[in-house]
């Protein structure tokens, strides 16, 4: 994704806020742990202040398909918002889960991502950077 969208990958701690309000799009994503996103992840959602802000995507591995009845990235969509981004799309694709029960048996899903994954989040991204190049 990064390289698709000719972007900087980096950690919550590393984010220079002042920098986040130029941004024409934000990546916000991590791994799914009990069906929330990372800790650092939504702390440093949360601690954002609110202002009308540019477009944003999310993404996510998980163990377990997301549930159409109430989807993991629903509420990081709803306090981006809240921060003032624009949600314009999430991925989700499924990733290494050692979560109990499954650590019993060595973890689920050992080679995920894989090569059709990766090829899914570059055509998300190429799509994603299409339709942000036909907004601006």
């Amino acid at each position: 994704m990064g390289h698709v969208l000719k972007a900087t990958v980096v950690a919550p701690e590393q984010v220079d806020r002042a920098e986040l309000s130029s941004c024409d799009l934000v990546g916000f994503g991590s791994g799914i742990f009990s069906g929330r996103f990372h800790p650092r992840l939504r702390q440093f959602v949360r601690s954002l202040p609110e202002e009308e802000r540019g477009r944003a995507f999310v993404f996510s591995t998980s163990g377990l398909p997301e549930p159409p009845f109430q989807p993991i990235t629903r509420p990081l969509v709803r306090l981006l918002e809240q921060k003032g981004f624009e949600v314009s799309a999430t991925f989700s694709c499924r990733g290494f889960d050692t979560w109990l029960p499954f650590r019993l048996v060595g973890g689920i899903n050992k080679e995920r991502p894989g090569a059709t994954d990766l090829e899914a989040a570059r055509t998300f991204s190429e799509g994603l950077r299409a339709r942000i190049g036909a907004m601006s």
